[in-house]
């Protein structure tokens, strides 16, 4: 079975940089039409340069935690491409918390970045999948979504409460979708990601070059991953080759989750 995404369109959030715009780029090298969404214009900017005038590639700049940002960003989607059969959901914001100071400010505004951002994009692109689906010959899958998540998800980190918290309900939220949209043959399924050198971690690392040589230390495998490392766990779950994979949170994270949650306290 081929998992190949030639021909298919797929919206990615946060796809600005990193993590993201990795996953972006992976599934338009393989032949899909993808729709960059971002908050940062300067970024996608620079990012449409490198495709020119190619009609597969499209950019999309709001904030991606407001409902009028999530519409207008399907409509352009099919305004550009007609239909749409991947959702990826990249856009994430970490925030450290002090949990016993932080107010409910902290956690109100990482459920609404982290977990209400991409449950509402999941939830107006699937209608639009299952608009797609009614009356087609064939029993395909109608689309596939991914969430980015992380190891905080699993563990607890107290610094990180609010993002802690959220990301939990996310992960929630997947397999809750995965068993509403497994009958109109909607895949979801989520990558939780750890010791990935992701924009915030070069910045860490930068400011803390000590932790370093902590992170690996704390990762069975001995090393960072690059961003290209979960852009193809993404191109997995949303080709045909998973076509029986649903409501599944993918660990990619070295074997960090193997191991003591101090020994593996994500940075």
């Amino acid at each position: 079975m081929s998992n190949s995404v030639e021909g298919k369109t797929a919206i990615v959030t946060g796809a600005g940089r990193g993590i993201g715009l990795a996953i972006a780029r992976q599934l338009f090298n393989h032949g899909a039409q993808v729709m960059f969404a971002d908050c940062n214009d300067a970024v996608l900017a620079q990012e449409m340069a490198r495709f020119g005038d190619d009609p597969r590639a499209r950019s999309f700049s709001a904030d991606m935690s407001q409902r009028l940002s999530m519409a207008n960003l399907l409509s352009a989607t099919i305004d550009a491409f007609e239909r749409v059969d991947i959702l990826v959901n990249a856009h994430r914001l970490v925030k450290p918390s002090d949990p016993l100071e932080g107010g409910e400010a902290d956690l109100e505004e990482m459920l609404r970045q982290n977990l209400l951002a991409g449950l509402r994009m999941s939830k107006i692109v699937a209608k639009r999948m299952i608009a797609q689906a009614e009356g087609a010959d064939d029993q395909r899958m109608a689309g596939a979504i991914v969430n980015l998540t992380t190891l905080a998800a699993q563990r607890p980190h107290p610094e990180l409460l609010a993002y802690s918290i959220a990301s939990a309900a996310q992960d929630q939220a997947t397999r809750a979708l995965a068993l509403a949209l497994a009958p109109k043959r909607i895949r979801v399924n989520s990558v939780a990601f750890g010791s990935v050198m992701t924009t915030e971690l070069k910045q860490t690392l930068k400011e803390n070059p000590e932790l370093r040589e902590g992170i690996i230390k704390g990762t069975p495998m001995g090393r960072i991953a690059e961003s290209e490392e979960l852009a193809d766990a993404v191109m997995y779950l949303v080709g045909d080759g998973a076509g029986f994979v649903t409501g599944q949170i993918i660990n990619v994270d070295g074997g960090r989750s193997l191991l003591d949650p101090v020994q593996a306290a994500m940075f």
